[in-house]
């Protein structure tokens, strides 16, 4: 496995790639790895012949107040990672060489990106499509993958793919669990024992929803009055930021469930922002 801080040297080594005949499959993190970022990584595994992973976190899509410098970081724990997924490339650049100077130039998007985290995140998004189509430029995939977890940046970025013409495919890999139902999230490293206890209700709420949905309801309102209920039950560490029912395909508020609907949440527990969803 090659660690490159460089963008030219990163762009070389799948060019190179390609010119051996190899698909280049892509995962972009900003690291403090898990077995969801893994199975990322296993998902472009079976996708692509050579594999690039960026751990970079990346400043212009946090806001004032977030977490970016508390934001979890172990470099030497996510190469380990990648070598036992037998990842061909790690992009790990510094800021400097992200952005230079200064940040003059971005990439937006005025839709999907004002609702859900975009509502309350202001640029968040902003600075996501901004890094990501950087990553693709230096990087140059075949195919990247995301996960559902992060579901509204995941169809963001397909969006970026589809209007700006890049010739790449992106694949959505479903959530992944911890035993007890929480998603597994960089953050969760910032929850103690009773707060982690209190997350759980995220799971929970979405699994009612869909219980609710099997039985017949199709009302976003019903559905959202139950998982607001579900969440603040006997949990007074939780408090809810958003509860949506959405088409998946352009994030705009449903007046009937359906296939295809994205119910989603955000939810800060004793400080910590965690979200969670489910697509009908």
């Amino acid at each position: 496995m090659k660690v490159f801080t460089s963008a030219d040297e990163m762009r070389e080594e799948s060019a190179a790639a390609k010119r051996d005949g190899r698909t280049v499959g892509f995962v972009a993190t900003m690291g403090a790895l898990h077995e969801g970022h893994l199975s990322l990584i296993d998902a472009a595994s079976a996708l692509a012949d050579f594999i690039a992973v960026s751990i970079f976190v990346n400043p212009t899509q946090f806001g004032p107040g977030e977490d970016l410098d508390q934001y979890p970081r172990d470099l030497d724990g996510d190469l380990e990672h990648c070598r036992e997924r037998a990842v061909d490339a790690v992009f790990a650049p510094s800021a400097e060489t992200m952005y230079g100077a200064g940040e003059h130039v971005f990439v937006s998007e005025d839709a999907m990106s004002t609702v859900l985290c975009g509502g309350t995140r202001q640029g968040h998004f902003r600075g996501v499509l901004t890094v990501v189509a950087k990553l693709f430029n230096i990087v140059q995939p075949d195919v990247t993958v995301f996960g559902q977890k992060d579901a509204q940046q995941a169809r963001l970025i397909e969006r970026m793919i589809e209007e700006l013409a890049f010739p790449i495919a992106l694949h959505l890999a479903p959530i992944v669990r911890e035993p007890d139902g929480l998603a597994m999230s960089s953050r969760n490293r910032y929850l103690d024992e009773a707060a982690r206890e209190q997350a759980l209700c995220l799971h929970e709420a979405l699994q009612k929803a869909r219980r609710a949905y099997e039985a017949g309801e199709r009302r976003p309102d019903a559905v959202r009055r139950d998982i607001e209920s579900t969440c603040h039950e006997h949990r007074p560490l939780v408090d809810v930021e958003y509860i949506e029912c959405v088409d998946f395909s352009n994030l705009a508020r449903v007046e009937t469930l359906g296939p295809g609907t994205l119910i989603a949440l955000a939810v800060h527990v004793d400080g910590t922002r965690l979200i969670d969803n489910i697509i009908l």
